[in-house]
């Protein structure tokens, strides 16, 4: 999925002295470029494990949903604090935080596979994401320091490439490990001690996915500790945590934060959806393996579209550009839940396409003439993200009351429709920050 740019933590557009903007160091550029990958595709991961966690708990869609809702609460109760933490102790020391509580996460699925409970998996999701969010924190800042200014911008396009890999490669590998059960057998056909030796057995699957991932983390944390003291001159503001709120009463930046929230909703919960989609016999009728290997189309459409979008957006009106791909999410969402087959299957994944600049535009458009309280601006960013929590959630709680996916698709097409409005809103330059908080 896409990232928000990190809240920074000073006043102005720079949090570290100009002097320390240049810093020659390609090692913490290759760092950075690795956290990009392996949280964005840590994160889309959740799309395979959901139909996984669903099969072997007999689950509803809306408990099922409950992955999203853990995993993207922590935007909500750790983003804040996460900034906080890291004015603290810096970016470096504020990684290695993050990707150790990441690592803990990840080991947290052996209790949880141990006792075959759904319930400790959600809490191995939730601080799995709370040290994403602090790694989050740190990345998108720590890019823009480590090399001239003039060309961050650069910088941070090809970082977030390198996040539309993760959540491209991951899924497919994700699924060729954890999807797939034994032979003939589900969750619901069993009971008593066969059921938690299945459950057991099966989640054993993600427990082991989960466990490289953490040995991963644990080697780039301590690549990060060797080099924890490579930056110099570190500032840090210390404005009240809560003083970007005060922006929600513009009312560009309030609708912009509001689709931020609407749109990683949708996002998620068509990303959540799409095994249990395809794997219907009105559409696919796939396995749960091979329904699995078709969500890098979804993510990796997203890829693609940034490569175009970058260019169309050069000369064409940002805000009509987002209009018109929100036009086109809502025209394929209609298209699959009226049809079958291939085409059902293929307009609901190229909806992935759509997806592509909504995330960057609705930020830049929301933040536009923010000026030095731009970081202010980010960190609400960063909190709206909160959406990827609670619009799964609901589209799930659709889904079980409709008896139908096509039909809980409803809610992503009014999501999208509302940011149809905000671009044809937001085609017209921001008025001064000044005269829109007057008063």
């Amino acid at each position: 999925m896409a990232l928000a740019p990190a809240a920074s933590s000073s006043t102005d557009s720079n949090p570290i002295e100009d002097e320390a903007q240049s810093v020659d160091a390609p090692e913490l550029r290759l760092f950075v470029m690795a956290l990009f990958f392996i949280f964005g595709g840590i994160t889309s991961l959740n799309d395979v494990i959901i139909p996984k966690l669903k099969e072997l708990f007999t689950l509803s869609y809306t408990q099922a949903m409950l992955v999203q809702f853990c995993f993207f609460t922590a935007y909500l109760v750790i983003g804040i604090p996460g900034a906080q933490l890291v004015k603290r102790i810096g970016y470096m020391r504020g990684a290695i935080a993050g990707l150790l509580t990441m690592m803990v996460g990840c080991l947290l699925f052996i209790p949880a596979s141990a006792y075959a409970t759904y319930g400790l998996f959600l809490l191995a999701l939730f601080v799995l994401a709370s040290g994403v969010v602090v790694v989050q924190v740190v990345s998108n800042p720590l890019i823009s320091l480590l090399g001239p200014a003039r060309t961050v911008h650069s910088r941070l396009t090809f970082a977030q490439a390198f996040n539309s890999l993760g959540t491209t490669i991951f899924p497919r590998v994700g699924s060729a490990l954890i999807l797939g059960g034994l032979a003939g057998v589900t969750a619901a056909q069993l009971s008593g001690p066969a059921l938690d030796a299945y459950r057991s057995a099966e989640t054993k699957a993600i427990v082991n996915t989960y466990i490289g991932l953490a040995l991963a983390l644990a080697v780039i944390a301590g690549a990060v500790f060797l080099f924890r003291n490579r930056l110099k001159g570190e500032q840090h503001d210390h404005s009240p945590p809560l003083a970007g709120f005060q922006l929600v009463r513009r009312t560009r930046f309030g609708f912009g934060a509001l689709c931020i929230f609407l749109y990683v909703g949708a996002e998620v919960s068509i990303g959540s959806l799409i095994v249990n989609y395809l794997m219907q016999k009105s559409v696919l009728g796939l396995t749960d393996a091979d329904a699995g290997k078709m969500i890098m189309y979804y993510w990796g459409g997203a890829m693609v579209g940034r490569f175009i979008g970058s260019a169309v957006l050069r000369v064409v009106n940002p805000g009509l550009v987002l209009a018109a791909v929100a036009t086109g999410a809502i025209a394929l969402i209609a298209v699959s839940a009226n049809s079958t087959g291939q085409v059902a299957a293929y307009s609901l994944l190229a909806i992935g396409l759509m997806n592509s600049i909504m995330f960057p535009t609705l930020f830049s458009l929301a933040c536009e003439k923010l000026g030095p309280r731009a970081a202010d601006g980010s960190g609400i960013i960063n909190i709206a993200i909160f959406g990827g929590a609670v619009v799964p959630l609901l589209t799930g709680v659709l889904a079980d009351t409709s008896k139908s996916l096509a039909f809980a698709l409803l809610l992503p097409a009014i999501c999208y429709a509302i940011i149809l409005a905000f671009g044809l809103y937001a085609r017209q330059p921001a008025p001064p920050l000044e005269a829109d908080l007057r008063g």
